[in-house]
């Protein structure tokens, strides 16, 4: 069996599972983010009194933090008070972050488990050798009840990564290229495992980005075997007992693809798809009016550090609009600490709070029609940032930095 297969089948206990059985698993923690008040409608509908563990439940709110509007207030309102009434352990209000940073950070994610949350970039869990994926309203109202939930057992393919990009090359970049190879429908209901030569190297921040987007091609969930970053950084925030499964050197998989990425450059995702992939040289020269950098994607330490090294000293082109916000509190705390903030905001940025912002086109950051917005979150689909007469280029945190730098999408050199 692979290593997928391995947690599938010990949280269903059973012996072994195969791709394509139905197999029903405990759940070792779920997230409800702002979005879903529904999943607590559909829990008293089911008949729902007490959820199954308090200690296993997060409610984080980020995509509507702080509330823009009354609605998302009375969200807000009604959520905290199920919260207070569950008796809920945590708890991240919108002081805290955007839900796939913050759950690591308290050290609520470590391999071998699986992680359910209403988010289809809970993938991004897979850094952590975690089976993690997304699920709607009534299906986490279902897990809040019996802390199980059904899984159709997925096919896997394996996606392994070699070689040593250009410089200014960023896990974001390289995730875009496959993207751009295997396109947005090439793994749908299919696991990914990310290896290579080249994964192996990656610290957990650039892992975490690799597996967020796992989704952008249709995959139920993705994994990568922790490495020593990995493990360090989950030693030092939880003392969890936790197993790292291996997979069966027999084990067969659906697919094999193999990627070199030697002297690989800069990437964009063009508009209006995330498969839509160019080379930042082939998208030289569009003009552009924001730039953001955030998100689960692209608001780590690492993302707004790349950005502090091309902004430090300089400014912000007078056309341009530069959006930053810090993936969590945490990370808001490290660059104050570190003086990218002061200098960034000096440069001419606009610095809002941790949570996801203009990535889900809530608030913070829209944009108008007929703008063009460079970002390193993880779609552009039309009107995801606001206007859907606008257009979208995704790119790594760094070439964002040198588009608002310049006024126009540029390469890092």
């Amino acid at each position: 069996m692979h290593a997928i297969e391995k947690i599938l089948a010990k949280k269903a206990g059973v012996e072994r599972v195969r791709a394509g059985e139905i197999v029903n698993c405990s759940i070792d923690f779920v997230e409800i983010n702002d979005l879903y008040l529904q999943t607590i409608y559909s829990f008293w509908e089911m008949g729902g009194k007490k959820v199954y563990d308090k200690d296993k439940i997060a409610f984080v709110f980020d995509h509507y933090s702080p509330a823009p509007t009354i609605k998302t207030a009375q969200i807000h309102k009604e959520m905290r008070a199920f919260a207070k009434e569950q008796g809920l352990t945590h708890h991240f209000d919108i002081n805290k972050g955007v839900c796939h940073q913050v759950m690591p950070e308290a050290g609520l994610i470590y391999p071998g488990m699986i992680i359910v949350a209403t988010d289809s970039h809970t993938t991004t869990h897979g850094a952590f050798g975690a089976f993690g994926t997304g699920v709607g309203a009534t299906d986490m109202a279902s897990i809040l009840i019996r802390g199980k939930l059904w899984f159709r057992v997925p096919e896997i393919i394996k996606i392994e990564i070699n070689g040593i990009p250009s410089e200014n090359v960023y896990a974001k970049d390289v995730i875009l290229y496959i993207l751009g190879r295997v396109k947005a429908d090439g793994a749908v209901y299919k696991a990914i495992e990310f290896c290579g030569d080249y994964v192996e190297n990656l610290g957990v921040s650039e892992r975490m980005t690799i597996c967020n987007m796992a989704v952008e091609m249709g995959a139920k969930t993705a994994y990568m075997v922790p490495n020593q970053a990995v493990i360090d950084y989950i030693n030092a925030r939880t003392d969890k007992d936790y197993e790292i499964l291996e997979t069966d050197a027999d084990y067969i998989y659906d697919e094999h693809l193999v990627f070199n990425v030697d002297g690989l450059r800069p990437q964009l995702a063009a508009p209006h798809s995330v498969d839509n992939n160019i080379s930042v040289q082939e998208g030289f020269g569009v003009k552009i009016d924001q730039a953001y950098i955030g998100s689960c994607t692209g608001g780590r330490v690492e993302d707004i550090e790349a950005a502090w090294k091309v902004l430090k000293d300089k400014k912000v082109h007078p056309d341009v609009r530069l959006v930053i916000i810090p993936a969590s509190d945490e990370v808001q705390l490290s660059i104050i600490e570190k003086g990218y903030m002061r200098d960034l905001i000096n440069a001419g940025a606009t610095f809002n709070a941790p949570r996801c912002g203009p990535c889900l086109g809530t608030h913070a950051g829209l944009i108008a029609d007929d703008e063009v917005c460079i970002t390193s979150t993880n779609r552009n689909f039309p009107g995801r940032m606001g206007s859907n007469k606008a257009s979208i280029y995704l790119a790594s945190p760094m070439t964002v930095a040198t588009s608002a730098l310049y006024g126009y999408i540029t390469e890092p050199k």
